[in-house]
């Protein structure tokens, strides 16, 4: 694909890159990906976020704390997370939000994560990366809370009437290669809705690999394949596609590579 990619929502500070962390990053320019965001979950995998951004010129970072270790936001975190964010190549906060799925922090501990880095997105003047299971109308909830602060909705799984009232609110959502599974049609709605002014596509690698590599660990090389549903989705080309994501995702996070 001519036209470089931005995944926006990686993980190479996962354990599952421990091995080739580096080689996979460097492999990236060279196989169509443009730019990277790799996403901090926890106060260990922000702090390398910012090692590999600093490392490698297409890399950015997002440092936050996930909702499955919300327990673990003390202010000694807080104000850490404060100081990493200092940094010129992070964009954002994140990933945090709501799962009431997993339930792996009490929900009491997830919500007041939530808006305590919600809040510190609105101070350092930073985007929020929401992660939202089985929690739609909650994490809508927060995020209303919080008029003018800018959000995307990872790996996106709500309805088109949600993808609807976000972009009115001046939010964004974003696609993962689960796109591309069988059962799709509810995303296919939503993306529809939102239009793809609105959309960003990523990765969320390791995690969530496409149809045609399921089973296997995902890697940002492999984004590709959310831009072509999409243009299938939209009648247009996965050039196309490929070209709106990264503008939106450039103006989104103020990446000017």
């Amino acid at each position: 694909m001519p036209e470089p990619l931005f995944d926006t929502h990686a993980h190479y500070n996962s354990p599952r890159f421990d091995r080739d962390r580096h080689t996979a990053l460097a492999a990236l320019p060279q196989r169509g990906v443009g730019l990277v965001l790799n996403v901090g979950y926890d106060m260990p995998t922000s702090r390398l976020a910012v090692e590999i951004a600093e490392r490698w010129p297409h890399a950015y970072a997002a440092v936050g704390v996930h909702p499955h270790d919300a327990e673990t936001l003390t202010p000694e975190a807080v104000a850490e997370l404060r100081a990493l964010a200092a940094h010129p190549k992070v964009v954002a906060i994140g990933e945090i939000g709501l799962d009431f799925y997993r339930n792996l922090s009490p929900r009491d501990a997830q919500n007041t994560a939530f808006r305590q880095q919600m809040a510190l997105a609105r101070e350092l003047g930073l985007p929020a990366i929401v992660h939202d299971r089985d929690a739609h109308r909650e994490c809508l909830d927060v995020v209303r809370e919080f008029p003018g602060q800018p959000a995307v909705f990872h790996c996106y799984a709500g309805s088109a009437e949600m993808a609807k009232t976000l972009v009115s609110l001046g939010h964004s959502i974003s696609f993962t290669a689960n796109i591309t599974y069988p059962k799709a049609g509810e995303a296919r709605d939503a993306a529809l809705a939102a239009g793809l002014d609105s959309i960003m596509i990523e990765t969320d690698c390791p995690y969530l690999a496409p149809q045609s590599h399921r089973g296997q660990r995902n890697e940002s090389t492999l984004v590709y394949t959310v831009a072509e549903q999409l243009a299938d989705w939209f009648g247009v080309t996965a050039e196309r596609v490929a070209e709106i994501t990264a503008r939106n995702g450039k103006r989104f996070f103020g990446v000017s590579p």
